[in-house]
Formats: structure tokens, sequence, C-alpha cells
């Protein structure tokens, strides 16, 4: 079972590709929402005013993905599509790359658009650190204070991340495994006497 992902450490440098006067900012963003990349684009619209377009393409997700591609004005698969293709042939998720164009007065014609969209998109992943991480499944374990051990023992021994914990009469840990070895780790916390493991909504 394959239980990584390929995505990028941090947002890329500002890169500049320049064709015909017109002049490409390219940016890539790691994110895991629509609403972190509403947030970037929001920045770079402020920070780049008078720019014409703002075409973007992301993919977020690991079992759903979830993907756009954004022409902002641009004719139809000349900005979006190229970009959304230069995160597939790096092979990333949980990514958002945004190339910001200044019109230059000299038009660049569809082919030309179509490979200074791709050549921005691929000089910002090129500027990034590209990492692989693996894909967790979370759960809530609750049992008694009286259990702490043995549940405490099996954190331990399986290297399993601790997310957050409530420690009371009746306790609660939120845990994270990676995928593959996440039936083990419920086979193990359900044969243990009055514990109770569940997948974190």
């Amino acid at each position: 079972m394959n239980d990584t992902y390929k995505t990028i450490a941090t947002s890329s440098e500002e890169i500049l590709f320049k064709e015909k006067n017109s002049k490409f900012f390219g940016y890539a963003f790691p994110v895991t929402s629509e609403e972190e990349i509403k947030n970037h684009l929001d920045i770079l619209r402020k920070q780049h005013y008078g720019a014409v377009h703002f075409c973007y393409a992301f993919q977020i997700g690991t079992d759903k993905i979830q993907y756009r591609a954004n022409d902002d004005g641009e004719p139809s698969n000349t900005a979006g599509a190229p970009i959304y293709g230069q995160i597939q042939s790096f092979g990333l998720t949980n990514i958002l790359i945004v190339v910001v164009r200044f019109f230059g007065g000299i038009k660049l014609g569809v082919g030309g658009l179509i490979s200074a969209y791709r050549t921005s998109a691929q000089m910002a992943l090129e500027a990034s650190e590209i990492i692989e991480k693996t894909i967790n499944i979370h759960y809530t374990v609750s049992f008694d204070y009286k259990n702490m051990n043995k549940v405490m023992r099996v954190i331990k021994e399986k290297n399993l991340e601790i997310i957050s914990q409530n420690m009371n009469e009746s306790c609660e840990i939120e845990i994270a495994t990676r995928k593959k070895n996440a039936e083990q780790i419920v086979d193990i916390f359900n044969n243990l006497f009055e514990i109770e493991i569940k997948l974190k909504d």
C-alpha cells in the first residue's frame, strides 16, 4: 500500500520569467484547504496591484483528490492547464501554483502563453524543496485513568504520534499513525480491555 505523497516543504521564492515584454511571476505554496488558497491569492492581488492575470492551479488531498486550474481571463486552457500539468509531472499534491502576469503590450499567441505559464510554474517548483510525507490516519483513544500505562506502552512501542491529549478521570488521546499500520493499531487497542479506539472525524 502506498501511504506517502510528495509536496513542497515551504513556499517557494518568487521567480520571474520574461517573454516579449510580458513579466510572469511564479509562486508555489504548500496548502491543505481552499481557504488557504484564497488567502494566498488575496495577498498576491494586493502585492501585484496592476497585474492583468492571476492564473493558478492547485491539487489537495491524497485519497480524495481535489484540483482546479484557472485561466483568469487568458484564452481557455493556455494558463491553468499548463500550470496544473507541472503539478502532475512533478507528482505533487497539497500544492498551489500561482503565476501573475503583467502584460507587456505584445501578444504571445496561444503557444507562447502555454509555454510561458508552463515554464513559470516549472521554475517555481524548481525553486522549491520537494519533500515526501506519510499519509496518516487519526484516531481517538478513550480510556480510564487506571489504563494509562497500557495505552502509553502501545504508543511508545508503535512509535505513534500524539496529536492532543485530555487527561481527566476519563482520558482521551488523539493519535496519528501511517495508513499502512492503521489496521494493526486498531486491532491492538481493540484487544485491550476497557479501551476504546475510533476514527477521528
